[in-house]
């Protein structure tokens, strides 16, 4: 009301502007040191009374914007207009971080000083060959000792800021001037960086520029189509990035989650870039990721992949993943329900069967909450329950997947998909349970609505029931198959053992035939018997008759040219020279 908030911010653009004004009218800033700590103040104050509703009316009749874009442009010698090298990085840095807090409120000043096409031009410069080193030496200067990283930090803080407001005017300005393959090679050129010194600004920057990315692919199948196979192979090593590093403190996991939200955003709706995805393989590296167990990532992966299942090539590749130990996803995705079941507190058998017939998906929490009449327009928990988990999500891939035939899933596994199988049927019944409490605590029904409300409050409970005896089959089938492979187990240990008594048998005979010559000539008459009887009783005419024995062979082996002759072991008879009295030893 004074006039002093006008006066300060003149006097903030006075030497960027150059417009001659009656409030300072005589008064010329010098380039000294107390004059260089004023500026930094001046800018300062601006960045302060952006955040003052009453004052934004000023900050826009003023020439704020004009003089804070006056610093974007590149650096083009130490000293320039008199400020050393350091001092007006110093102040160009924190020209451009303030300009991040004005440039969403004034953004019709910002589209009429044409700040996209500065910024973008700056950007340019900061990935070209020039050789400016930055000083890196102030607060903002983080990082950008030797390198242009600051300048492009705080530049795309402010095309994150502007893009953030959804508005058509200024996503389509940058568009239009090639804001997206700029984008991609800005972040092509961060990631290359990266490899070589991996740092918190680097991935900072990174996130910015897939968010940025997202904004303004969301929605437009022509911007996704400019993205589509040079985005989706930078995307690509995001995405195999190794899980142990999201916890590293650098600021992985943000990069991590801003390159799946880019994914969503640019690639899903456009069939081609969905379709390149694939051939990258790209769902199996979702499904690793997912098998990685990290929770924070379990919503926005599952998410993805329920999107993606509206492409039919790419149920075929979900039904082809296999994980750790030959896991499968349905294996996989029915562990996670498990797992999202136990944090929910829903209450099973130690079987994992249905224990509450009645509220069968019911979590604790929900079964803590009151009974309280809401207005129709507003949601029942029952309904917001649905995003406040991934159990939805996973119903949702599995459902797509086909409940029938699900390859590597044990009867454990088959118990809980009886269960998802009937998700939607349970959460109906749910929302009836709530419906109907709310009109009894409201007013009493009729009898004819009564009796109708009490029919559909058991159609769940039925439902329930029947799960839990499909469920109670399944266990008792696999009970059984379990008792046949343990009876097959115990007759091949049978077959081993009798095995084993032949083969024992078969040598005592041979020892006995070769310790006791009665034996063997008893054995040898028995093999002469078997042999003749098993002769044809034809008698050939006008033929010879050959006998295929050797007289006076006292053998029951087939006699031929070679003889195998097993003795006993020179172990046990010390060997050629030893005492050969045996018997006697």
């Amino acid at each position: 009301e004074s006039g002093f908030t006008k006066l300060l911010i003149v006097l903030a653009t006075l030497t960027e502007v150059k417009i001659p004004n009656p409030l300072l009218k005589g008064l010329k800033l010098t380039y000294s040191y107390e004059d260089f700590e004023l500026k930094k103040l001046l800018f300062n104050l601006i960045g302060v009374l952006s955040k003052d509703p009453c004052a934004v009316q000023l900050l826009s009749e003023s020439d704020v914007m004009p003089a804070l874009l006056f610093y974007v442009k590149p650096n083009q010698k130490p000293g320039f207009h008199d400020w050393s090298a350091a001092q007006y990085e110093e102040l160009q840095l924190h020209a451009i971080a303030i300009l991040a807090s004005v440039a969403p409120l004034l953004i019709d000043k910002y589209l009429s000083c044409q700040a996209n096409t500065l910024l973008l031009v700056f950007l340019e410069w900061c990935i070209s060959q020039d050789p400016f080193f930055g000083q890196g030496h102030s607060l903002h200067g983080t990082g950008g000792r030797g390198n242009k990283l600051a300048q492009m930090r705080y530049s795309l803080r402010v095309l994150r800021s502007v893009v953030s407001l959804y508005d058509d005017t200024v996503n389509l300005n940058l568009c239009d001037q090639g804001a997206i393959s700029q984008l991609l090679d800005i972040l092509k050129y961060a990631a290359n960086k990266s490899k070589e010194k991996e740092d918190a600004i680097l991935l900072e920057i990174q996130a910015d520029l897939l968010f940025l990315l997202s904004l303004l692919c969301e929605n437009d199948v022509h911007r996704k189509e400019l993205f589509s196979y040079e985005g989706v192979d930078i995307l690509i090593p995001f995405i195999q990035m190794d899980p142990k590093k999201l916890s590293s403190g650098l600021g992985h996991n943000c990069l991590l989650l801003s390159a799946l939200d880019c994914l969503w955003s640019c690639v899903i709706g456009y069939y081609i870039a969905e379709d390149y995805f694939l051939e990258k393989q790209g769902i199996f590296l979702l499904l690793d990721l997912l098998a990685s167990k990290q929770k924070n990532l379990y919503n926005i992966i599952l998410g993805i992949l329920v999107e993606f299942c509206d492409n039919p090539k790419t149920t075929s590749h979900i039904s082809t993943w296999r994980g750790e130990q030959d896991q499968t996803a349905a294996n996989l995705l029915i562990e996670l329900w498990r797992q999202e079941e136990l944090e929910l507190g829903v209450k099973r058998d130690r079987y994992g069967r249905i224990f509450d017939m009645k509220r069968p998906i019911a979590s604790s929490f929900q079964k803590q909450q009151e009974v309280i009449p809401m207005p129709a327009n507003c949601p029942s928990f029952a309904i917001v329950e649905i995003s406040e988990n991934i159990r939805v999500k996973i119903y949702s891939l599995l459902y797509k997947l086909g409940f029938e035939n699900l390859p590597g899933l044990s009867a454990k596994d088959l118990v809980t998909l009886a269960i998802i199988r009937r998700y939607i049927d349970f959460k109906v019944g749910e929302v009836w349970s709530e419906l109907c409490a709310e009109l009894k605590e409201e007013f009493r029904p009729v009898e004819s609505d009564e009796e109708a409300l009490k029919v559909i409050s058991e159609i769940p409970e039925n439902t329930g029931r029947m799960v839990a005896a499909l469920q109670t089959e399944v266990l008792e089938s696999q009970h059984h198959q379990e008792i046949q492979e343990e009876k097959k187990l115990y007759a091949q240990i049978q077959a081993v053992h009798k095995q084993r008594e032949m083969v024992k048998k078969s040598w005592e005979n041979f020892l006995t035939r070769t310790s006791n010559y009665e034996a063997l000539k008893k054995a040898k008459r028995l093999q002469e018997k078997s042999i003749e009887a098993s002769r044809s009783k034809l008698k050939t005419q006008n033929g010879a008759v050959h006998s295929t024995d050797i007289k006076g062979l006292s053998t029951t082996i087939g006699s031929g040219r070679l003889v195998t002759v097993r003795s006993t072991p020179s172990q046990l008879t010390g060997g050629p020279l030893a005492v050969t009295d045996l018997a006697l030893r």
